[in-house]
């Protein structure tokens, strides 16, 4: 695991990018294409939307593959939507063409959507290991990433799939790629700043393990590289840097 800390969230952001456009161009030189698993919410919008400007260019598109790490339980147009986040933020600007990204079908039942996503994951990997070249990764103040939440049945799965999710309290649905799959990437990267999550960090990373309070625990790849992005905010509450 490696910290990437840095002062500001712009220079967090910039830094990220930067890790995409090297693990895109790597993998797309090695074998002509790049699978990322997209992360949804506020922090990544700024990234896919510096992606699309100051890195339009850096990057091969029409070789890259986008997959989602978690959904909503909402249609497509609703405003929670991951996938049409993604779309105004990134996919739109760059002119991607839809043949490269897949978005959860939640026109299903979250157990049919789920099943559905993990039948097409299967599919794009074909007869190769289910690994995502980089799958990018938020961390909520409860500690939870994708939509791996405190408490949820999915924490203890072993086998590498895609799952449904309700979140008792807020009395939704989610669809999430589950640890074992993330697991499986090549490389994977935490999107993290703001003082509002700084003792979710602390607790993820230097408190014992309890995967029913701290989920993001874990995440911890097989045999691929884990890295955290950091603004110095985020990590104030880390007593080893």
């Amino acid at each position: 695991m490696k910290l990437n800390i840095f002062n500001s969230e712009n220079e967090v952001l910039a830094a990220l990018a930067a890790h995409f456009v090297k693990i895109a161009d790597e993998e797309i030189t090695a074998k002509g294409k790049f699978s990322v698993a997209l992360s949804g919410g506020s922090s990544p919008k700024k990234l896919y939307e510096l992606l699309a400007s100051s890195f339009a260019d850096k990057v091969q598109w029409e070789k890259v593959y986008f997959f989602f790490g978690d959904e909503r339980n909402v249609p497509q147009t609703n405003k929670d939507s991951n996938y049409l986040m993604a779309k105004k933020a990134l996919f739109d600007p760059l002119q991607i063409s839809p043949s490269n990204i897949f978005p959860v079908d939640t026109s299903l039942s979250p157990s049919e959507a789920a099943k559905k996503y993990e039948e097409e994951v299967e599919q794009f990997f074909d007869e190769d290991e289910l690994s995502f070249d980089l799958i990018l990764l938020g961390l909520g103040d409860n500690s939870h990433t994708a939509s791996l939440f405190p408490f949820t049945p999915v924490l203890h799965d072993r086998t590498p799939g895609v799952k449904d999710v309700f979140l008792e309290d807020q009395q939704v649905y989610r669809i999430t790629l589950n640890a074992p799959l993330i697991n499986e990437a090549k490389h994977i990267a935490f999107l993290v700043y703001g003082e509002g999550k700084a003792i979710a960090v602390h607790h993820v990373l230097e408190d014992d393990e309890d995967i029913e309070e701290f989920p993001a625990q874990l995440i911890e790849p097989i045999v691929g590289e884990i890295q955290w992005f950091l603004d110095t905010a985020a990590a104030s509450q880390l007593k080893h840097k």
